[in-house]
């Protein structure tokens, strides 16, 4: 499969709970030239045990990248068996045909914003993965050049998202000017991940 051609713009912020010498949160992401994919789990508790499984999602998706959302459920839910667990969100693009699949399992949220302003929400499935049969919901749209996503864990406080960030137009604004003036945020591991379709 040849390399990206950067059709994506990405930033990333990531912040462990307080106390805490490693976030529970793990995410994974890859451009090639025919699709993207992002995925963030977050491992249930907190601290090192929920950093396994959340990390055991991101060793899955490092080999399984290309395969469907289905198929990268069920790999995932096969590596969490016998850990804590992990709630995790999914999207992934296709950049041949120009479209996008999402979905979530427990509370990683998950926010499109058309160029025009627009937003929508995609409400996660409740529940977390764990080995045993989950269900979720698969979102399917078109992408269209200036869409920007925005994925993030329970720790980023949604409404100060919404109203003091994705407006910004690049992607690196919004996780910088997030990390600089949220800094009364819930006290909890945090992701934050700004991705913009920019070709």
């Amino acid at each position: 499969m040849k390399e990206a051609k950067n059709k994506i713009q990405i930033s990333v912020y990531q912040k462990a709970k307080t106390g805490n010498d490693c976030s529970g949160d793990s995410f994974f992401y890859k451009e090639t030239e025919d699709e993207f994919i992002c995925v963030i789990a977050d491992g249930l508790g907190s601290g090192q045990p929920a950093k396994e499984s959340s990390q055991a999602v991101v060793t899955t998706l490092e080999k399984h990248f290309n395969k469907t959302i289905d198929s990268i459920i069920k790999n995932c839910n096969d590596n969490l068996y016998n850990k804590r667990g992990a709630v995790l969100g999914i999207l992934k693009m296709d950049l041949l045909n120009g479209t996008y699949k999402i979905t979530s399992i427990g509370n990683i949220g998950i926010i499109m914003l058309h160029q025009n302003g627009e937003k929508k929400r995609y409400i996660p499935t409740a529940g977390y993965l764990c080995g045993t049969p989950a269900r979720y919901k698969v979102f399917e749209g078109r992408l269209e050049p200036g869409q920007t996503f925005f994925m993030y864990s329970d720790g980023v406080e949604e409404k100060f998202l919404l109203k003091n960030c994705i407006q910004l137009s690049q992607c690196e604004e919004v996780t910088k000017h997030y990390s600089e003036i949220n800094v009364e945020g819930k006290n909890d591991d945090t992701t934050l991940i700004a991705m913009k379709y920019v070709h």
